[in-house]
């Protein structure tokens, strides 16, 4: 029998967690992206458990262990049990009674098998025993291993279901499947005919499950098969795609960690960004990042004005769009113009100018500070 062989398993918070459960004869299962990550080698984040105990049951386990139990989601059968400080989300068994591609209506049930069956992807419904021991109700261990991303059952249900899956499912194969061996054609084939339901869901959720496929250390191929489905263009009208490749390739070169919100400006306006309901600050880094990669602001002057981290957004950016390589003389650009210090202050120029005057006067000496390379001085500038 396959066993998870982790620290995390057998550490003494996650067993109080376990054996509080267990103790009153409730089973305690790991299940979710703990069971999938470590059995792929992955960093597990967060701890889930799913049990045959009622919520309130939960609750007064946890109590009697003398553990904190946080009602996070009490009415959706999930409740967070803190055990030295590390929470551990608690949820009863589940069956699916009535769906509508947004949310569904579920009953609580006893069965680890009703609980498997209403999962989204055969990875995900794999289960652990508190020691380790895999429990694979519905045969998922298989496509785990082949990194394969199948939807459980039937392809078209899933996904009428909870149209969001269609999105997850482009969101897991560019984390967790095999490049190599391409798509699952039922599922592209359901997702193809289930565009119209992608109207149904929030522009938050979209845009949130968007940024957690751009954060996958190569979502391009993802971003592609989405394109040619059509899901990218329900979604995003105005998307193109084609700097997205190039993109990944360059922060590759520059060893640039990954920045969903450069990547979605490789691909979108700003006018389309604001359709996903992004934050105030993603939506200004966005549109800073893609106007600037697209004006003619000199490298140089991008390190002075945004740091060598903010000017490598713009400028990994620009190559991408205009297929220019990556060299480390745009990273010494950079440097130089992130380390130069403008020198002159308002005060040296008044009482001459004051107000807007002083303002446009020292904007001006900048600009052409700047246009020098850094180069010329205070005694320069001032003529004096």
């Amino acid at each position: 029998m396959k066993q998870i062989e982790e620290p995390w398993v057998s550490e003494q918070s996650t067993q109080k967690v376990c054996a509080a459960l267990t103790a009153a004869g409730s089973q305690a299962l790991f299940v979710g992206g703990c069971v999938r990550n470590a059995l792929l080698g992955v960093p597990v984040r967060d701890i889930d458990i799913a049990t045959d105990a009622l919520p309130d049951q939960v609750v007064a386990l946890a109590k009697d262990a003398g553990l904190k139990a946080i009602p996070t989601g009490i009415e959706h059968g999930t409740v967070t049990i803190v055990s030295h400080g590390i929470p551990h989300e608690i949820t009863t068994f589940r069956r699916d009674v009535e769906t509508d591609g947004r949310r569904a209506v579920v009953a609580f049930s006893d069965k680890v098998e009703e609980d498997a069956a209403r999962r989204d992807f055969t990875m995900n419904a794999i289960y652990a025993q508190p020691d380790g021991t895999i429990l694979d109700p519905l045969n998922g261990l298989p496509d785990l291993e082949k990194r394969h991303v199948r939807f459980i059952g039937t392809a078209a249900h899933r996904i009428r279901e909870d149209y969001l899956r269609s999105l997850r499912y482009f969101r897991f194969h560019a984390w967790y499947g095999d490049p190599d061996a391409g798509f699952d054609p039922d599922a592209l084939a359901a997702i193809s005919k289930n565009l119209d339901g992608l109207a149904l869901l929030s522009r938050e959720r979209v845009g949130a499950e968007l940024l957690k496929l751009l954060a996958a250390p190569d979502p391009a191929p993802s971003v592609a098969a989405m394109r040619s489905t059509g899901v990218l263009a329900q979604l995003l009208p105005g998307a193109d795609d084609r700097a997205l490749g190039p993109l990944i390739h360059l922060e590759q070169a520059s060893s640039t960690e990954p920045d969903p919100v450069r990547r979605l400006a490789a691909m979108v306006t700003s006018e389309d960004a604001t359709t996903l309901r992004l934050s105030r600050s993603q939506l200004q880094r966005l549109t800073r990042m893609r106007d600037e990669a697209q004006a003619t602001t000199s490298v140089a002057e991008l390190g002075y004005r945004y740091g060598d981290e903010g000017g490598l957004h713009e400028t990994l950016l620009r190559c991408a769009f205009f297929e220019q390589p990556w060299t480390e003389d745009l990273r010494q650009a950079l440097h130089s113009g992130a380390s130069a210090r403008f020198p002159i202050k308002a005060k040296d120029l008044i009482p001459e100018f004051s107000g807007p005057a002083l303002g446009k006067k020292l904007a001006e000496l900048e600009g052409r500070w700047i246009a020098s390379g850094f180069t010329l001085t205070r005694k320069d500038l001032l003529g004096g």
